[in-house]
């Protein structure tokens, strides 16, 4: 529930705070005094969406403390945004949350000390607030919302059976989409794998190696050049070791090493030198040899090999072109291409085995339909019947509420359309509840469903804005009543503008404005006493002072806490 709620700067309420606590609290003011900014407040610490409209200077700010469970759903989306609880015992704990909104629009949150997105806020509004506004009494006329409705009331049973329905329909729904898409592009697969097979065809006639495009660049560019190649390596090899009994290395070589040998015996050091040179010696007559095998190589590549290496060279370059920008884009195709193309071809076979795996889906999903339908029609007789109880005692002794459910297109929320079907009147038609209800007549049929479900599915908080809208005399006692019964199980916080609902709070908040002239704006007070009273004669007669209006006041005061 929430225990405080603290308003700055929201439309003409300059600063205000609230202590609401448990039970029922009664809001009441003069018209224009602001008791919407009191729901308004409390829309946006559930996260509703802002509106800058409201603010009454540069920004306004809502604060707001709540009395949740220590541990539980609340608990952990708390803890999830960063934020903190205050644990009070009893297995219960302050959480506190703000809003504060700008002129320009800009809004900001807090949760349990914390910045977070307003959206935290409204995750949270699911578990602790149900908030009834005059729109809300408009959305009751949608089917969607008399849905919801009877789900609630229909409890765990209900809300199992509906799980079970929605895996069930998300699970068909992506098989058939799956098999929708495997269809429809079954033409273009063809054409993939036709394309697949024949590329895969060519690069294993070819069958190229790795690097192997950079190895016959390399063989061809040598060739090329034979000519010029034979002549550098003759030359180098006759400097070498000279076939011509010219001056070569190995002869000037030879040479020295000897005179160092002579002159050896008078220092050892250059018999060391001497040693290197024979190395040297060794070296160029292997490096001469190595050069006549290269010739001998050179005279045996002719025109026909040249010929071979660029007829390679040009089927390499024509996969290159055809099937990727590199020779290892075509070689990772041809290392993945067998794996795509089996699944491609491998679609007819995945069209049977989804097909079946849709249609086994599909007949559990019309059992789970059916289920949550037998579910649903059991929970809108039993509501039907305590709805028309409540209405009885709301001042609509002769209606009946039914709850009709009939088939509907399939959605993810099953194959059920629910419809509330009122008769006003013995022996009067039911009809929908959108087309027959006036404006206080919906008021109560949502009370009295409320009132209903909060014995099945009890909400922590219930905000009601005007819910008094449209009724008057004894129906407004009665439905003073019934909240003050549906108080004994949640927290009730009521804007109203009659004193007959208004009696039957445990705590009354008056919203009282203020006009000097210049400024108008608003406070909130909590009454007591001959102030509740005077408020009460108030709302009866528009005169605080009256002493029959005061008198009446006091009557129902007694008649609602007797």
């Amino acid at each position: 529930m929430i225990e405080e709620m603290r308003l700055r700067g929201l439309g003409v309420i300059a600063e205000a705070t609230l202590t609401i606590g448990a039970g029922f609290t009664a809001i009441t003011g003069e018209t224009g005094a602001g008791k919407t900014m009191v729901v308004t407040g409390l829309g946006l610490l559930l996260g509703q969406r802002a509106d800058s409209g409201t603010v009454r200077a540069d920004s306004a700010d809502v604060a707001g403390v709540w009395v949740v469970p220590a541990e539980g759903a609340v608990a952990d989306r708390v803890r999830e945004a960063g934020g903190d609880l205050e644990p009070i015992g009893d297995g219960h704990a302050e959480l506190y949350v703000g809003r504060t909104v700008t002129s320009e629009g800009r809004s900001r949150a807090t949760v349990g000390g914390r910045a977070a997105p307003a959206s935290v806020l409204a995750d949270l509004a699911q578990e602790l607030v149900a908030l009834h506004g005059q729109s809300d009494q408009l959305r009751l006329r949608s089917s969607a919302a008399q849905r919801d409705a009877l789900d609630r009331f229909g409890g765990a049973g209900l809300a199992a059976a509906l799980s079970t329905y929605r895996d069930l329909w998300e699970k068909w729904r992506a098989l058939d989409e799956r098999l929708r898409e495997l269809i429809e592009a079954r033409d273009e697969r063809v054409a993939e794998a036709s394309a697949l097979r024949e590329a895969l065809a060519e690069i294993e006639d070819v069958d190229p190696q790795p690097g192997e495009d950079l190895e016959l660049a390399q063989r061809s560019e040598r060739l090329t050049h034979v000519e010029e190649l034979r002549a550098a390596a003759a030359s180098a090899r006759e400097l070498l070791s000279s076939e011509q009994d010219a001056t070569d290395v190995a002869s000037l070589v030879g040479e020295g090493r000897r005179v160092l040998e002579r002159a050896s015996d008078r220092d050892a050091v250059l018999a060391g030198y001497a040693e290197q040179l024979a190395e040297v010696g060794y070296r160029a007559a292997e490096l001469a040899g190595d050069l006549s095998t290269y010739l001998a190589d050179l005279d045996e590549a002719g025109p026909q090999e040249l010929d071979a290496v660029e007829t390679r060279r040009a089927a390499i370059g024509s996969l290159i072109r055809r099937h990727g920008q590199s020779l290892d884009e075509v070689l990772a195709l041809a290392s993945t291409g067998s794996t795509r193309l089996a699944e491609l071809e491998g679609d007819d076979d995945r069209v049977i085995e989804l097909t079946a795996e849709r249609d086994a889906t599909a007949a559990e999903l019309d059992a789970a339909a059916a289920v949550l339908t037998d579910s649903r029609r059991a929970a809108a007789e039993q509501l039907g019947r305590a709805a028309t109880e409540e209405l009885a005692a709301l001042a609509m002794p002769d209606a009946t509420l039914s709850v009709g459910v009939r088939d509907a297109t399939p959605s993810v929320y099953g194959r059920d359309e629910v419809i509330f079907l009122l008769a006003p009147h013995p022996g009067a038609d039911p009809r929908p509840v959108a087309k027959s209800a006036s404006g206080g007549e919906l008021s109560r049929v949502m009370l009295a469903i409320e009132v209903v479900i909060a014995g099945v599915d009890a909400v922590p908080t219930f905000i009601f804005d005007e819910i008094d809208a449209g009724i008057g005399g004894a129906a407004a006692i009665e439905v003073g009543r019934r909240l003050q019964r549906l108080a004994e199980s949640s927290q009730v916080i009521v804007v109203t503008h009659l004193a007959q609902v208004a009696a039957f709070a445990d705590n009354h908040l008056s919203v009282l404005k203020q006009n000097d002239g210049s400024v108008t704006s608003s406070s909130v007070r909590r009454l007591d006493g001959g102030e509740r009273e005077a408020e009460m004669a108030r709302l009866l007669s528009g005169l605080a002072d009256s002493e029959s209006a005061l008198s009446h006041a006091r009557e129902l005061l007694a008649l609602a806490h007797a």
